[in-house]
């Protein structure tokens, strides 16, 4: 028989079958060769390839490191949205300093899970999704699509929403909500107009936004001057003093706000935009620790914007009454005394009211400047929203529809639902939506995390680099808490509906949503080394795709494997 040519994902190789069953394999770096550019699949953000210097043989190098850098600060932005804004000021009204230990603890936790997918995509030549499309039956791929759209839905609709209350903010009221969340509209052009300048200035771009957010935030934390020993303890003390259960569901909001679903596979994809050699072991090593060491910057810097943030609120804000800031903002003369009520009530804060208080504490410029960096979160994660819902699209459905037409879909997938809330309802209603975008964000997030988790243990797919012991029950182990902790947060919230008839419609789709993760998570296992869950353990090794590529389900301790 001919030899074929190995395909452009040099470890994705059709593994040999033998009455119908197919077989473990594993891919050879010594015989693949990097993809012709004829060959590259249709995709949005690769049409350049940003070269790696090839005369650098030092064992650190920063300009190495500087070639890499891009995809990682775009990453970064998800844990940088008005979603996550949000929770950090919750965060720091209701529980002072008490939960940066959380905020620190689920920003390493993302790290762990981004440098899984950037490892992903930099091994394979694949992001998430297209490895999910070929190894994935039909119908389990199907769902997994519906999910992930659905996880990528939510977000956007928090960064929309926050879009269009920066906007309210900045104008006085006078561009209403529906106004902003059309203006954001506007992302579609900017997206497309950036884009056709280059790759390099595209996240030039982006590393601006961020900076403006770190600008702004920073200069309130300056302004408030937050007490640095308490920030320090709550940093690293991870213990809740006096805690009541709002303050426990607000840590389990942070984590549910910090790790975002669709985030690990937008990485997967942002890794493929470099030139990499993955026929050459040394290259795909060096570009995973260079990749790594971006993201653990950037995420710093997110943390730290983050921290900004919680700081600000926590000293300035917590444990206030909805009196003493009504008598503030009357005082200072703020059109928007009526939001906070007579009452000797803790104060509530969301977006929207986070810049109201400001500007009645610290004057006008602290809520224009609050405005501006909310503007910045909300138009720079819109954008890596609309990249995220691109190669989930292209993956798991192959579309090759034009560039204009494949972002128009995804911002009005986001805006269309946004703009009839905002016409309908007032900014209360619309930053109401937080709790529930974060309940359906964090549903999502098995359908994320255990398929990365999976493909990454899997020696037929990641050859050399697939995860070893430690990161197989580490990752787990990191999986099952997150999962864990986000369930939590969806029953509190679905308990507080009251609802009988909500609880039955709930406890429906529970069984069917229980019943697929648990498909997940079986197969999973079976990728981590838990043999004796395979078929093949009964003496009945069945069949469980069509597809020709190497399916997941192989044995994964079977001595067959080809010597490297």
């Amino acid at each position: 028989m001919k030899e074929e040519k190995p395909n452009e994902h040099s470890n994705l190789k059709e593994p040999p079958q033998e009455n119908g069953v197919i077989q473990s394999t594993q891919g050879l770096y010594s015989s693949t060769s990097p993809p012709a550019s004829d060959d590259e699949p249709f995709s949005t953000y690769f049409e350049e390839k940003v070269p790696i210097p090839e005369d650098v043989t030092q064992v650190f190098s920063f300009r190495k490191l500087w070639a890499f850098t891009g995809p990682g600060f775009l990453m970064s932005i998800a844990y940088l949205d008005p979603g996550n804004i949000e929770s950090d000021l919750q965060s720091g009204a209701k529980a002072g300093f008490k939960l940066l230990w959380v905020l620190l603890g689920a920003t390493i936790i993302g790290l762990l899970l981004q440098r899984l997918a950037a490892r992903l995509g930099v091994v394979t030549g694949m992001h998430l999704a297209e490895v999910c499309n070929r190894q994935y039956p039909t119908v389990p791929r199907i769902l997994l699509w519906l999910m992930v759209e659905l996880a990528i839905i939510g977000s956007d609709m928090q960064e929309v929403i926050g879009c269009a209350i920066a906007f309210n903010l900045l104008s006085m009221g006078r561009i209403p909500l529906w106004g902003g969340v059309l203006i954001t509209i506007i992302d579609t052009f900017v997206f497309l107009f950036l884009d056709k300048y280059g790759l390099r200035k595209l996240e030039a771009f982006f590393g601006f936004l961020i900076t403006i957010m770190a600008v702004s935030f920073g200069y309130e934390y300056v302004m408030v001057r937050p007490d640095q020993g308490e920030l320090l303890k709550g940093m690293f003390l991870p213990y809740c003093e006096n805690c009541d259960s709002a303050q426990m569901e607000q840590a389990v909001g942070i984590v549910g706000a910090v790790i975002m679903p669709h985030n690990i596979y937008l990485h997967s994809a942002l890794v493929k935009s470099r030139q990499i050699d993955r026929g050459n072991k040394k290259e795909v090593k060096e570009a995973n620790k260079y990749y790594f060491i971006e993201s653990t910057i950037a995420l710093f810097i997110s943390f730290l914007i983050n921290v900004f943030v919680v700081a600000v609120f926590a000293e300035a804000f917590y444990d206030k009454t909805n009196i003493e800031v009504n008598a503030k903002c009357n005082a200072s003369g703020s059109p928007h005394t009526d939001l906070f009520p007579l009452d000797n009530s803790t104060l509530q804060v969301d977006i929207f009211k986070g810049g109201v208080v400001l500007g009645c504490f610290f004057g006008p410029a602290a809520l224009y400047i609050w405005a501006i960096g909310i503007l910045a979160a909300g138009q720079s994660s819109t954008m890596t929203g609309t990249y995220s819902g691109q190669f989930v699209m292209e993956g798991f459905l192959n579309l090759r529809w034009s560039r204009f037409a494949r972002v128009l879909l995804t911002r009005s997938i986001a805006i269309f639902p946004t703009l009839l809330v905002a016409i309908f309802q007032d900014v209360q209603h619309l930053t109401g939506m937080n709790d529930f975008l974060n309940v359906l964000q964090s549903m999502q997030l098995p359908f994320a995390l255990i398929p990365i988790l999976t493909f990454t243990s899997l020696t037929s797919i990641m050859d050399d680099f697939a995860n070893g012991l430690v990161w197989k029950i580490g990752g787990g182990v990191v999986i099952l808490v997150v999962c864990a902790i986000n369930m939590y947060f969806v029953v509190v919230y679905v308990t507080s509906l009251n609802s009988v008839a909500l609880y039955v419609l709930v406890a429906l789709l529970c069984i069917a949503y229980l019943s697929f993760v648990c498909y997940l998570a079986w197969q999973c296992l079976i990728a981590l080394g838990v043999s004796c869950l395979d078929v093949s353990c009964l003496g009945n090794r069945m069949r469980l795709t069509g597809h020709t590529d190497v399916y997941l389900l192989n044995d994964m301790d079977s001595n067959t494997m080809v010597e490297r």
